[in-house]
């Protein structure tokens, strides 16, 4: 008997083909996680230190590279006939964070995607072609990686989901293999840190590295659930909306404007497809902000596709697919309350309120809050301690004040008997 789950995946992609088959694909945004990497970094007890990786730390590997080639292969076998066999820098614009692995990434993807071919070929034995990949430093980065520092309102969204009480819950749920594994690396972990050691544990052992004798499938099961946690904690499970907003709406709001500058009819528009070579964290707050978050970690070389239709009446819709399986095809999303080929003017609708107008003046909002607060403080205080003051100098003037002599009686004298 075929599964449930299943069936409704299978109709669902059926639904999804014919509705694709009766439009027109006229723009395609992809965003991708780097392929597979070195660790970030090693704990203080870790017997593998940067000199054991080819490239040191946090580079993409062979077996990466290798992903990333397979990912464009994909790509090219989904949107051949849309976009032209031989690269033309006018149908595609590729984007990536200042980091070498996803530079490497863009890269690798591009060579399974755009294959030389004809006048493109340069070196009669080399099956690759340069093509332009596009970034910023990462002090700039606002499209790209996430979490965007410099924003005062989501810190305190942080602060504030580290004081839920599911927050807390979690805290004690893992409070003894938080102890254990900070004990056996030598450093002081948080929940909000201890994905750092899973994620050594994890490259390690991709690379058939030996892992210590605590490392146990149990231990890294539950560094595994942390992982995913942590994500969950940075851009959902508390406020997530609010969230989006200050992270992943900032892409988002990127991908909607240019949709919507796509769907209009245009004979000089060549552009095709927008290639975001990214982070998991960048799939994840842009799941968030769409609000089909799942909180897991999404593999090396996962795809979210965003496709725009049109219609012969002029009409758009836009289609998600996600591709976290080299196995089986990109499996559809849904947005809330819209169907599987949303109207554009729906899909606008429904994101926008994930989407700061302002974000720069929202994410300011609340240290200018608490900047009030402190001024109004002060005030206060100042007033209550000008108030001291001036009762503190009333009190030693009383004591200190000549006495007229009115009314005045010696009592001592009388009390001693003595006449006056």
């Amino acid at each position: 008997m075929v599964p449930l789950a299943l069936l409704f995946f299978l109709m669902a992609a059926s639904v999804c083909e014919k509705a694709a088959a009766e439009k027109k694909l006229v723009f395609v945004v992809v965003l991708y996680r780097h392929g597979d990497r070195s660790p970030i970094k090693a704990y203080p007890t870790d017997p593998y230190q940067e000199s054991d990786w080819p490239q040191g730390f946090g580079q993409l590997s062979e077996e990466g590279m290798r992903q990333q080639y397979e990912l464009g292969q994909f790509l090219r076998k989904r949107y051949d006939g849309f976009l032209s066999q031989s690269y033309d820098r006018y149908e595609i614009v590729i984007r990536s964070t200042d980091s070498d692995r996803t530079l490497m990434s863009a890269e690798s993807n591009l060579a399974g995607l755009y294959p030389p071919t004809d006048q493109q070929v340069f070196m009669p034995d080399l099956k690759w072609q340069p093509i332009p990949v596009h970034t910023v430093s990462l002090s700039e980065e606002r499209l790209l990686k996430f979490p965007v520092g410099n924003c005062p309102a989501y810190d305190q969204l942080m602060k504030d989901t580290r004081e839920t009480e599911e927050y807390q819950n979690v805290l004690i749920k893992y409070q003894d293999v938080i102890t254990l594994v900070g004990n056996k690396t030598g450093q002081n972990l948080t929940l909000g840190t201890i994905w750092t050691v899973y994620d050594t544990l994890f490259c390690e052992s991709k690379h058939n590295m030996s892992a210590p004798d605590w490392v146990t499938p149990a231990v890294m099961e539950q560094l595994r659930e942390l992982r995913d946690l942590d994500f969950q904690f940075l851009f959902g499970f508390y406020k997530q909306r609010e969230k989006s907003r200050l992270q992943g709406g900032l892409l988002l709001d990127k991908i909607v404007k240019g949709l919507s500058n796509m769907a209009a009819p245009d004979p000089k528009q060549r552009l095709k497809m927008e290639m975001l070579s990214a982070h998991d964290s960048t799939v994840l707050a842009l799941h968030a902000s769409l609000d089909v978050l799942n909180g897991r970690q999404p593999p090396y070389a996962a795809c979210q596709i965003i496709e725009l239709y049109r219609d012969d009446n002029g009409s758009a819709s836009v289609m998600m697919f996600f591709r976290n399986d080299t196995t089986v095809e990109p499996y559809p999303q849904q947005l809330a309350s819209c169907s599987f080929d949303c109207p554009l003017e729906e899909f606008i609708r429904i994101t926008k309120p994930y989407i700061s107008d302002d974000w720069d003046k929202e994410c300011q909002e609340h240290s200018e809050g608490r900047d009030k607060e402190v001024i109004i403080s002060l005030v206060v205080a100042g007033c209550l301690l000008f108030l001291l003051v001036v009762a503190i100098l009333s009190v030693i003037c009383w004591r200190k004040r000549p006495f007229s002599g009115q009314g005045y009686h010696h009592v001592a004298s009388r009390e001693v008997g003595v006449e006056s």
